[in-house]
């Protein structure tokens, strides 16, 4: 058996021999497994070549990462600054208080150590944050230097510390509004901090030029000086009529310049939950209002300026007038014939309606487009509400509009109107940001001729030496201005005794350079007052403010005699 099995094997290679070939072939499954323990060998050990590849590429454990991922987002921001260069916003150094959970050995011990300096964060969701097993967590985004250095001295193992930046008002609530807020991560959430990250500055932050820079600061058009003045003087009207509410603006004229501008109740952007309270809502560019008797300046405009209405013309005042079931009368009728300056002076529904009817409704509606008043205003500061207007432009909507009811618009927009009228008739978009003169130019509108506003002017200081504006007079200033006091809707109805009071105002009059409008809400008639009308608070208010910003704003006081002065245009008309 041995001999033929050897000589089948000789056979086999001699057959190997003479085809060429050498090496043994093997067949069936002793090859499949060869192949698939070498598929194996190479999977297993590619894998940890891999792996080794991609540890040697990373910089630092996990936690270091996620920080310096957090410190990008908490990126540096532009110093904010007045017309005169005060800082009204700044960035400041801060701390943030975060833990590793799995390189604390004791949970209590840290837990204990840090409610001992932050109370605060006694609560459970923090005691289960770091009994977790995670790389990294969040305690506090902002401590103080002070809580900083109590920690540190604690020695708790896991815990540390990372800078970023902080937002700092160092006015605090003075131009609240204006500046808005930040939120933890240092991105505008309102105001001109919102308007400064959407306009450039997020660009800058997502590709990283921000970081560690020092920015050029954004100038406003505000001036801390008058914006402190104007608050000021509200606060304690707001106190002493026990009003609702207060707002002020003051506009440079030609320019459409913001130069203050107040709410009250106003918030402390330091502390930015006040943001969110709703009584503290900036109710200048945010709140929808009937302007009330102040709208009679701008339908008196409308109809001059169409030529169906001359200065000289009379109107019918003697009787109210009764549509669709309601009667329009007058607070104080004088029950006969006005003329235009009268039904101003006099401030007349009845007068200031038919001045509207004779210029016509389609009038109305395109006059107060041109002067921004039916559409939503543009300007820097975000949430701008847009005009409330009638659903229905009829003949009562018409007639209540001329007078200033049936219509809601911003106290800013009424403002922006109100400076249109006296500047020689140029609408310019208001603007929180500085504009020069010659820019100005180029950007105003002329929607109103120069002649109509300079009847304008003189119906507006006429109205303070002898209407419903004479507390508003300050020595020296040439102030005019038209009052308003609009019943506001309560239950559906308009309420006797329940007002929005306001008066709008120029100085000097003569040649305009500021408009300042005064509003309060709901104020309330105190010891030796007839009413609550806006010639008992809304107008002395104005006094006191113009009284201590002229002198800030460099308007040289003129102390000639307080005459009646016709406008130059009518004064040889027949």
């Amino acid at each position: 058996m041995a001999r033929k099995a050897d000589s089948s094997f000789l056979r086999r290679s001699n057959v190997n021999q003479k085809h060429g070939t050498s090496a043994i072939r093997l067949r069936g499954p002793g090859r499949s497994r060869i192949f698939f323990a070498m598929t194996i060998f190479v999977f297993v050990y590619g894998a940890i070549a891999g792996r080794l590849i991609l540890l040697g590429l990373q910089d630092g454990d996990p936690a270091e990462r996620f920080l310096a991922a957090q410190s990008s987002v908490a990126q540096a921001r532009p110093d904010i600054v007045d017309r005169n260069g005060e800082i009204l916003a700044t960035d400041i150094k801060s701390a943030a208080l975060y833990a590793e959970p799995r390189k604390i050995p004791d949970t209590d011990e840290v837990f204990d150590g840090l409610i001992s300096v932050l109370p605060e964060l006694d609560t459970p969701s923090i005691k289960k944050r770091l009994e977790s097993n995670a790389l990294f967590t969040w305690l506090k985004r902002e401590i103080s230097v002070e809580q900083r250095q109590a920690i540190h001295a604690l020695g708790l193992p896991g815990v540390g510390f990372r800078e970023s930046n902080k937002r700092f008002y160092p006015g605090g609530q003075t131009v609240s509004h204006i500046l808005g807020t930040v939120n933890v991560d240092n991105q505008g959430l309102s105001g001109m901090e919102k308007y400064v990250d959407q306009a450039w500055l997020k660009d800058l932050q997502d590709l990283g030029f921000t970081q560690d820079r020092t920015m050029e600061p954004v100038k406003l058009s505000v001036d801390l000086r008058v914006q402190h003045a104007v608050r000021d003087e509200l606060r304690r009207s707001m106190e002493y009529y026990k009003a609702k509410a207060a707002m002020g603006v003051v506009l440079k004229a030609d320019t459409g310049e913001v130069i203050a501008m107040t709410s009250l109740p106003d918030f402390d952007p330091n502390n930015r939950q006040q943001a969110l309270e709703k009584a503290r809502m900036n109710r200048v560019t945010g709140g929808v209002f009937e302007m009330g008797s102040i709208f009679k300046g701008i339908t008196i405009a409308m109809a001059l300026d169409s030529g169906k209405v001359k200065l000289e013309d009379g109107f019918d005042a003697t009787k109210p007038i009764r549509v669709a079931g309601q009667k329009i009368d007058d607070f104080h009728g004088k029950r006969r014939v006005l003329s235009v300056p009268e039904v101003f002076i006099y401030s007349s529904n009845i007068g200031t309606i038919k001045v509207m009817q004779k210029a016509g409704i389609e009038e109305q509606k395109a006059f107060l487009k041109k002067v921004g008043l039916t559409q939503k205003m543009t300007t820097e500061i975000p949430g701008v509400a847009r005009p409330l207007l009638p659903p229905k432009w009829n003949d009562l909507a018409a007639m209540t509009i001329s007078f200033g009811h049936g219509l809601g618009v911003t106290p800013l927009q009424m403002a922006v109107a109100g400076a249109t009228l006296v500047n020689g008739g140029k609408y310019l978009e208001p603007t929180f940001l500085p504009r020069s003169e010659e820019d100005a130019d180029k950007l105003a509108q002329q929607v109103l001729k120069p002649e109509t506003s300079e009847i304008l002017r003189y119906l507006n200081r006429e109205n303070v030496l002898r209407g419903s504006g004479r507390r508003a007079a300050v020595p020296g200033y040439d102030v005019g201005g038209k009052t308003g006091t609009a019943q506001k809707v309560v239950n559906g109805r308009y309420a006797e005794g329940v007002y929005l009071n306001s008066f709008m105002s120029a100085f000097p009059m003569s040649n305009p350079e500021y408009l300042v409008l005064i509003v309060l809400d709901e104020p309330q008639k105190v010891e030796g007052q007839r009413y609550s009308t806006a010639g008992w608070n809304a107008v002395p208010t104005t006094a006191s403010v113009i009284r201590r910003i002229a002198p800030m704003l460099g308007v040289v006081p003129d102390f000639a005699d307080d005459a009646e002065t016709i406008p130059v245009s009518y004064q040889n008309r027949n």
